[in-house]
């Protein structure tokens, strides 16, 4: 029979496979060193932790199980801790007198039994802040397989989709590989032959594994990453080192168990859900990713992840996924103080759109929404005016803060529901902890979901038992932050942006006008009844959520007269304010009454006065009332609770007004920060120059009123 492919050509296209592959057995290979790297540097960063822990530990608890161990001669040599015993060797402890080769075997045995459990249990943490010769060879280490980790993954998907056909391709084309053995070869092998090799020639051609075969020629050119390198990489995208992390020793990061307290059955059906996320501009955490695939699998959740978990992020997800799977029309109901705010995060972290249904054109947004689809973001106040065609469902509402409806007879919990009632999707959120207010719980849970509600009732009064949480786990998921993040960041920042009210713009536009600097940037402020503030509303509500965790609050402004508001404001939960007119003794005893202070409790300060020189690691939130002419003026009052001594993630709250000049301050800043960052010379004195002077403050102002302008004369 006529040969479409030579011997030559069937040869080459076994060349070319045996060249591949070799690169694919180089890329596992160097995989294989990176996560063994990984590996070994964390090893080292558990021992160096779990030795900390053990120079703490008491010598004496060598005795706990009454082994007869001489442990008061261990203390006259000098041996006070565990850690102690651990660094020593069995013939410096036997030179003790009293003690002897026998007992010094013994005593090294019980010790390495604690530090053995107490390395098995070590987590790791990572931060840019503290950048340790072991922490360094880790992050080092996870670069390098993140670096390769795009052509792992394409060579991954080679090998799936190809392998079988390949292989089966090369045994089927040998006949053709030589002259003999295609002359003594059946007419139907040769014809099969001749098949293989066309298959190999469409896999194989260059148009097919050109670019794979570029990139893994290209690890033949990676170089050594210098330390500034990785943590210069490390720092803009900390999240995809933790996941890889988390990927490679999952023991070493958050709770070590992928499931997060989930029963069995349910965990292996929240495992087996596949996520389409094309088109969300942000990483999630696997724990966030846990929580995505959940409300996925059950349809109808309520997700109390505590606050700084990222509930929002998790729920922008949900969203994506189901738009990716043909869902068209999302809503999202919220307290109206954090309206801008979910606007702003769905616009940032996702494609999808994003219509305001609120204020003066609710009802024409609303019809948009109902025409074009996205995602509508409205207030409790507005679903009133939610009116649908008989038969119109949507895909998922989401309902933000969904203690707010625990009342049925509030007619916002009436409007509310039946909003529910034409969604195929629930998704409601609460970062405020309900197993101490069952009866709340149980009110959301009927709405969820009335089988699992019926269910729960006779365990009521058992919210904190096993059998309970396993009879809601269908429905409510809740993580604490010691469940599922032991690593940084640390430090979680949020901009919480408001929309100001009727009367907080009036007194805006007039500033404005007024050219009152000063006056604008106390901007929500400056209402003479507080109710008015929007910024205010939104900080009665991050006060409130602190309390539910069991934290304080530390709330910093540059102003006096907005310091005085908040005091007066919170009441009794607010201790005496520190301001440059209180005298350093008083600072430090209005300081040791808030350590003192339940949770909840808030310190409000003077940023210029109570920015700098206190220590105040009792508080872990922490509330800008306005941005800072100066970024080194915010990192200073920050690091009073974010600092050695913290044993919690510190909140950073920054109140801001959507289209005031608090936007153009913190955009010129980001600005001249990326300018410093680019630019500046590591010797420099940092951020000096990072301020506002007076020349950018006129232009923000007449840029402002140009606006104010603008938007007078717009038609309506």
């Amino acid at each position: 029979m006529a040969r479409a492919y030579s011997t030559s050509e069937a040869k080459r296209f076994r060349r070319i496979y045996q060249e591949l592959y070799a690169k694919f057995r180089q890329l596992d290979s160097l995989a294989d060193r990176c996560r063994e790297e990984v590996k070994t540097a964390t090893a080292k960063i558990a021992g160096e932790e779990s030795m900390e822990l053990l120079k703490a530990i008491p010598v004496d608890e060598l005795n706990r199980e009454k082994k007869g161990i001489r442990v008061k001669t261990l203390h006259d040599a000098g041996y006070h801790t565990i850690g102690d015993i651990v660094k020593a060797n069995p013939y410096q402890l036997s030179a003790i007198n009293g003690i002897s080769p026998e007992g010094a075997n013994e005593i090294k045995k019980a010790a390495s039994a604690i530090a053995e459990t107490a390395q098995k249990g070590a987590k790791v943490s990572l931060s840019a802040d503290h950048k340790t010769p072991s922490s360094t060879a880790l992050v080092t280490a996870l670069f390098k397989y993140k670096r390769i980790l795009p052509i792992i993954r394409s060579a991954d998907e080679f090998r799936q989709f190809y392998d079988k056909e390949l292989n089966d391709a090369l045994s089927a084309a040998k006949p053709a590989m030589g002259g003999l053995r295609w002359m003594f070869s059946s007419a139907a092998k040769k014809a099969d032959a001749q098949e293989a090799c066309a298959t190999l020639s469409q896999i194989l051609s260059d148009d097919n594994i050109a670019p794979l075969k570029t990139s893994l020629d290209a690890l033949k050119r990676l170089g050594f990453p210098t330390s500034k390198d990785v943590w210069e990489d490390f720092s803009r995208d900390s999240i995809a080192y933790v996941n890889l992390l988390e990927e490679i020793e999952p023991d070493r990061v958050g709770s070590g168990s992928g499931v997060y307290g989930l029963p069995e059955d349910l965990a292996q059906a929240v495992a087996q859900v596949e996520l389409h996320l094309d088109g969300l501009r942000c990483t999630l955490r696997r724990y966030q990713e846990w929580g995505v695939k959940y409300a996925v699998s059950q349809r109808r959740i309520l997700l109390g992840d505590e606050m700084g978990l990222g509930k929002t992020v998790q729920a922008i997800a949900v969203m994506v996924h189901l738009r990716n799977e043909g869902a068209t029309h999302f809503a999202v109901v919220c307290p109206a103080s954090v309206l801008t705010n979910w606007c702003r995060e769905i616009a940032k972290h996702s494609d999808l759109s994003v219509i305001k249904v609120h204020g003066n054109n609710k009802e024409a947004a609303f019809q948009q929404w109902l025409s074009t689809g996205g995602v509508a973001v409205t207030t409790y106040e507005t679903t009133a005016i939610f009116d649908f065609e008989k038969g119109f469902r949507f895909s998922m509402l989401t309902v933000d803060e969904a203690h707010y409806i625990k009342n049925p007879s509030a007619q916002r919990t009436v409007n509310v529901k039946k909003l529910c009632e034409r969604a195929e999707r629930l998704l409601f959120m609460t970062g405020t902890a309900l197993e101490n207010r069952v009866s709340e719980m149980a009110t959301l849970i009927n709405i969820l979901n009335p089988v699992v509600a019926k269910d729960i009732q006779p365990l009521l009064s058992l919210s904190s038992a096993a059998q309970f949480r396993e009879a809601v786990a269908p429905v409510y998921y809740r993580r604490k932050r010691e469940d599922v993040l032991t690593e940084l960041p640390e430090l979680i920042e949020s901009y919480e942006w408001c929309d100001l009210l009727p009367k907080e713009k009036r007194i805006y536009r007039d500033a404005i006008a007024e050219q009152n600097f000063m006056a604008a940037r106390r901007v929500s402020w400056n209402v003479d009844d507080l109710s008015d503030s929007s910024k205010a509303q939104r900080l009665l509500e991050i006060v409130e959520d602190a309390k539910e965790q069991d934290r304080k609050v530390l709330i910093f402004s540059f102003f006096l007269d907005t310091i005085a508001k908040i005091s007066a404001l919170l009441g009794e939960s607010c201790l005496e304010p520190i301001t440059g007119s209180v005298s350093p003794a008083r600072r430090q005893e209005i300081i040791d009454e808030f350590d003192k202070a339940e949770a909840g409790s808030a310190l409000t300060a003077q940023i210029q006065s109570g920015g700098t020189g206190l220590n105040i690691q009792s508080a872990s939130v922490v509330i800008m009332c306005e941005p800072q002419l100066k970024p080194s003026i915010e990192n200073q009052a920050i690091s009073r609770a974010y600092r050695m001594g913290q044993t919690r993630s510190v909140l950073v709250y920054r109140l801001l007004c959507d289209d005031t000049i608090d936007e153009r301050i913190i955009n010129i800043l980001a600005e001249k920060q990326n300018e410093f960052d680019a630019f500046a010379d590591e010797s420099n004195a940092a951020d000096e120059t990072l301020e506002l002077d007076k020349t950018t403050i006129s232009d923000i102002m007449q840029a402002e009123q140009q606006a104010q302008t603008a938007e007078a004369v717009e038609p309506q």
